[in-house]
């Protein structure tokens, strides 16, 4: 897969296997997340379970191997009231593809999911040095509105991040 055409979609639960193997690979060698233990495939089906209606998650998957190779998702970005046309967004992309534009076409059919659901602001909290993740989202219309410092710790070492935003 040079530059991969994917086929968008809803997650199932039959993603479950394919989610956790990306998102795992994640917590256990980079601060992508700031989670520190793995998710079973059951917790996966459960967190799929739990994001349909407006707080959708879907993933990528490659027509021609039919591979899960990323998954983003919509979560609610705080509890109270005022809060509820906000939403923050992650993405997770299989290291094989990362760079082949796979990233940008399921980020852009989520902020059409969020739009199309009535969302107004996006939020995206990405660890401050990942220069790649906050270049994907800036290609894709967010701007940086802050830098928290020191918010997270993972691998020994403090952790910064970066606020990004997108008014739809």
């Amino acid at each position: 897969m040079s530059n991969p055409e994917i086929t968008v979609r809803l997650a199932t639960a039959a993603d479950a296997a394919a989610i956790a193997e990306i998102y795992n690979r994640e917590v256990a060698e980079s601060t992508a997340t700031f989670d520190l233990v793995p998710r079973s495939v059951e917790a996966q089906r459960e967190w799929i379970a739990d994001r349909s209606g407006a707080f959708a998650a879907i993933v990528g998957v490659d027509p021609a191997t039919r591979r899960v190779v990323s998954f983003a998702a919509l979560s609610p970005y705080k509890e109270r009231a005022a809060y509820r046309t906000t939403v923050e967004n992650s993405i997770y992309v299989h290291r094989d593809v990362a760079g082949r534009g796979v990233g940008r076409q399921v980020l852009t059919h989520l902020l059409d999911v969020a739009r199309a659901s009535g969302f107004h602001s996006v939020i995206a909290r990405i660890e401050a040095s990942s220069q790649a993740s906050r270049a994907l989202h800036a290609a894709c219309g967010f701007e940086l509105v802050g830098i928290e410092r020191e918010v997270g710790r993972k691998f020994n070492r403090w952790l910064d991040v970066a606020v990004m935003q997108h008014l739809l």
